[in-house]
């Protein structure tokens, strides 16, 4: 073959990897976005009391700190796509627990089961998209693809949002509550999901490696698996670069804190009632994940004009000063502006710094260096928010949102060494 057509292979192979990756970003996000709200609502329908869902919905968060690192590195070891399918599969058992439960107990298992279903899944796609591209183009830059991704994933969590709301408000099955038709379309979108990752994902063949039979594929991954976590941590103690990008997620959690978490405290404070502030934060949470994806389409832009390195520090800043501006707003208009732009600067942030996570992993730590910045996030986020919301009850939502956002701000300074490293690579590509 030629090296003009073997270009041209590669290019639509290429193509073929960015419309699957793509195309399963949005089926895994639409389900979360049918169902924003409803994960907390049914529960206190059904009897719990706020503090228990609190409790349970915490659960996630410590089966992340658990399981994150292993589950990366079975990634690494056994496949991406097993590894996706069995995510999926259990998906849809935690959403039909969650469906069926009554009862504190039944609500915990299935979020145990969503939450190893998320850490599953954390991380898995991703490194199968860039598993695929750099087979083809091992010096291909990903981060306008990410971005794309990034792009679709807001997009799908705002129609999710949307479609969610509609079906609550058509309330067609009359005899069952109406936050019960949502879900039972989330289990449907979960199950589609499912069989399309067993179909259009395929593992790219590690070097070297001899054609893989199930049961002794899950044998080795087992065996391997506490060396590729070792791998994983050893990499980012001796990457300066690998563990500012790490470093990162601490700040941006909290950020994260102040525009999640106490965003609807401050709406309810603002309108006199959780009703009120339901009924708008729906709506605003809808185009806040429209202007996510309008954020990472333009991050894809100005990456190629400043750098990725850049774009990630900018969106940072950003993204902590808007939510500054959240907690000095004194109206509900100023502080759902602050909140769109927020979710803007949150989009342009993530595939910038999912792009600069990748530069620094192979083929065989790939899944585990992803799952490491996801557990370091997990945590930061679970201790900050005991932290934040026991500081918002001493003094107000609007105080600790505005501490959240201007500690964040400092995260920025973590992407130095990345910058450095970026700037080193393009002098010397421009020496050759």
């Amino acid at each position: 073959m030629s090296a003009a057509a073997a270009s041209a292979e590669a290019a639509r192979a290429i193509s073929a990897a960015q419309r699957r990756l793509l195309l399963l970003t949005a089926l895994r996000w639409l389900p979360v976005g049918v169902t924003l709200g409803v994960t907390v609502l049914l529960p206190l329908e059904r009897g719990l009391s706020i503090a228990e869902v609190g409790s349970i919905l915490a659960i996630q968060g410590f089966v992340a700190l658990a399981l994150e690192l292993p589950t990366g590195a079975l990634s690494d070891t056994l496949g991406r796509r097993p590894v996706l399918a069995a995510s999926g599969v259990l998906a849809v058992a935690a959403s039909v627990l969650f469906l069926l439960a009554d009862s504190y107990a039944l609500f915990a298992v299935s979020l145990l089961l969503q939450g190893i279903f998320r850490v599953l899944d954390s991380g898995s796609l991703e490194a199968w998209f860039v598993d695929a591209v750099h087979e083809h183009d091992p010096q291909a830059e990903v981060a306008h693809s990410l971005a794309k991704a990034g792009t679709v994933l807001g997009v799908a969590i705002a129609g999710g949002a949307l479609l969610g709301g509609l079906l609550v408000a058509w309330h067609p099955l009359s005899a069952l509550s109406a936050l019960v038709l949502p879900l039972i379309v989330a289990i449907g979108l979960y199950a589609g999901y499912t069989v399309l990752v067993v179909v259009l994902v395929r593992d790219t063949p590690r070097e070297g490696a001899a054609p893989a039979h199930a049961l002794p594929t899950m044998l080795h991954a087992a065996r391997q698996t506490p060396r590729t976590i070792v791998d994983g941590l050893r990499r980012a103690a001796t990457s300066r670069v690998l563990a500012g990008l790490v470093l990162v997620e601490v700040f941006w959690s909290v950020a994260m804190i102040g525009f999640e978490t106490l965003t609807p405290v401050q709406l309810e404070g603002m309108l006199g009632g959780e009703a009120a502030a339901a009924a708008v934060f729906g709506p605003a949470s809808a185009a806040a994940w429209g202007l996510f994806a309008v954020g990472s389409l333009l991050a894809s832009r100005l990456s190629g004009v400043i750098g990725v390195t850049w774009t990630a520090i900018l969106s940072r800043i950003l993204n902590g000063a808007f939510v500054v501006v959240m907690g000095l707003s004194s109206g509900v208009v100023g502080l759902l502006i602050g909140y769109g732009l927020t979710y803007l600067a949150h989009g342009a942030a993530g595939p910038m710094h999912s792009a600069l996570l990748h530069r620094e992993a192979d083929r065989s730590t790939r899944a585990t260096v992803l799952s490491l910045n996801s557990m370091v996030s997990g945590g930061a986020y679970s201790i900050g928010l005991l932290v934040l919301t026991a500081f918002a009850g001493a003094t107000s939502a609007a105080t600790a949102t505005v501490v959240a956002g201007a500690f964040s701000i400092l995260g920025a300074a973590c992407y130095l060494p990345a910058l450095r490293q970026e700037r080193s690579r393009r002098a010397a590509l421009n020496a050759a």
